[in-house]
């Protein structure tokens, strides 16, 4: 029986597993990286986080979308919050849209505190900024068509993203360099300045995000 040798390459993993370790590793630093900072201002990991996710929500948000964004339960959100309300970094308040509801709010000091944990990962932009600017786009618009299809698995947590706001008008200049329209500022909007968290975004219908994503994918 004939036996085919094996190349240099045959054990080399797909494209797509490929992808996905690179995105583990660069993960695994990130993280590291957002450590060193939170333990330094006497957080955990989950509470350095959270502080991120209220940063710039100036309507607070619910405990529920806390631990959906944090893909852990209602009970471990809960711990870590009252660890924050505790240490004076976060306030709670009668959510706008509901008065029975509470919305999570950032105190001035939580402001500050969230303001310096931004800058834990500045290193990894300044790694990115390095990219010559096409590359830049490339890579931004990769990661939006690969959001796109995670979003179909529904594991992949509510963003404030150009793709889901009413704001956005997709493909309303076909064929054109610049295809899309911010209606808030009443502008084109280029590849290069799509957001992932934009805090002027307004969430438009699921069916239109549906759409939007998947034209996007």
């Amino acid at each position: 029986m004939d036996i085919t040798p094996e190349t240099p390459w045959d054990s080399t993993p797909d494209v797509s597993a490929r992808i996905v370790t690179a995105i583990a590793r660069i993960a695994t630093v990130l993280r590291s990286g957002m450590w060193e900072v939170s333990t330094s201002e006497n957080l955990n990991p989950a509470q350095a986080e959270i502080l991120q996710l209220l940063q710039h929500r100036t309507r607070g948000v619910r405990l529920t979308w806390l631990a959906k964004q944090l893909s852990i339960s209602a009970a471990s959100a809960s711990d870590s919050v009252a660890a924050l309300v505790a240490k004076g970094l976060v306030r709670k308040a009668r959510a706008e849209d509901d008065g029975r509801a509470t919305a999570l709010h950032l105190t001035q000091e939580g402001e500050r505190v969230a303001l310096r944990l931004g800058y834990a990962l500045s290193f990894a932009d300044a790694a990115a900024s390095s990219l010559p600017q096409e590359q830049q786009v490339q890579l931004l618009t990769g990661l939006f068509r690969l959001i796109a299809q995670l979003q179909k698995t529904d594991r992949f947590p509510e963003l404030r993203a150009c793709l889901s706001c009413r704001h956005f008008e997709p493909n309303k200049y076909p064929g054109q360099a610049v295809p899309h329209h911010c209606a808030l500022v009443n502008a084109p909007l280029p590849i290069s300045f799509l957001r992932i968290d934009c805090a002027e975004h307004e969430p438009t219908d699921p069916a239109s995000q549906r759409r939007n994503w998947e034209s996007f994918a």
